[in-house]
């Protein structure tokens, strides 16, 4: 076997998202991440509120790994007080051009083959937003809000992200289902894929314990048929800060979150919180079954 053949047997692909670099402890364990010359790494949003944030984790990262994939969460598309340049749209486009600086790959680039062992599959990056559809039946999105305010629940997102130059983020979140799904429909229909998105894609995957609430926030219902409309493996997804592997028709979910530093083991090391996506052995949907190194 070749020395080209042999490190492509042992590649992983790994994925983790909600890293929340803003935070000096999530800063100082990322650099404590080991090296993975062999494997690629997915980054499921949520990486910071700036783009010094996702600078800082390119800079780290892709010293690393091999290959890097993202997709943007709601905190990067945050416009604050104290960076107010660019808002909506245009602010996703720049950390676009910031990844393309470092050779990430991300959502508006081809979907890229899967190089390493097991079947051959389809990476496929997305970038959906919600529509505060996820909230129970009947509720528009203002009742939605109004609802889970009355648990005194009101996301962030409402004062930081700005969805320009849509309306609002309904509109701007269904205008990019219609792009991906555009997208993954010219595709071979036998295709197999990994999707990858920051929100979840279904709302029977969501486990909110304290803030049930806040499920307007978490997604679209459009997209809960996408496993089985597509060839699709696994999706990975963050946004919860509550790691689960949990299996629909066949699909395996994989909530890859980090969260705020009260929300993991600080002991462990953040090498201990990335999951393994792929290769994957026979389907095994016990309790326990190893997902990290």
């Amino acid at each position: 076997m070749s020395g080209a053949s042999a490190w492509i047997t042992r590649m992983k692909l790994w994925a983790i998202s909600d890293l929340h670099l803003g935070y000096k402890v999530n800063r100082e364990a990322l650099r404590t991440l080991p090296p993975h010359p062999n494997d690629w790494l997915i980054i499921a949003g949520d990486v910071g509120e700036s783009e010094s944030d996702l600078r800082f984790a390119w800079d780290v990262l892709g010293s690393r790994f091999r290959q890097l994939i993202w997709v943007p969460g709601n905190h990067e598309l945050w416009t604050t007080p104290a960076q107010a340049e660019l808002a909506g749209n245009a602010k996703y486009e720049r950390l676009v051009a910031v990844c393309r600086e470092y050779g990430v790959i991300t959502p508006e680039d081809p979907y890229i083959v899967w190089p390493g062992p097991g079947p051959v599959m389809t990476l496929v990056p997305i970038f959906l937003l919600y529509d505060y559809s996820f909230a129970p039946d009947g509720l528009n999105s203002e009742a939605a809000k109004h609802w889970a305010l009355e648990a005194g629940i009101q996301c962030a997102d409402e004062h930081f992200l700005k969805p320009y130059p849509y309306s609002s983020i309904q509109e701007w979140c269904e205008a990019r289902i219609a792009l991906t799904q555009a997208r993954l429909a010219a595709l071979p229909p036998n295709q197999r894929l990994v999707l990858i998105n920051h929100f979840p894609m279904r709302r029977d995957l969501i486990q909110l314990y304290r803030i049930p609430r806040f499920i307007p926030w978490c997604g679209t219902r459009r997209t809960e048929d996408w496993h089985v409309c597509f060839c699709v493996d696994v999706v990975v997804n963050g946004h919860l800060h509550i790691r689960t592997t949990q299996w629909r028709d066949g699909t395996r979910f994989e909530e890859v979150s980090l969260g705020y530093p009260a929300q993991w083991d600080q002991s462990k090391g953040l090498v201990s919180y990335l999951r393994l996506i792929l290769p994957w052995g026979p389907r095994l949907d016990e309790p326990g079954f190893p997902r990290s190194a």
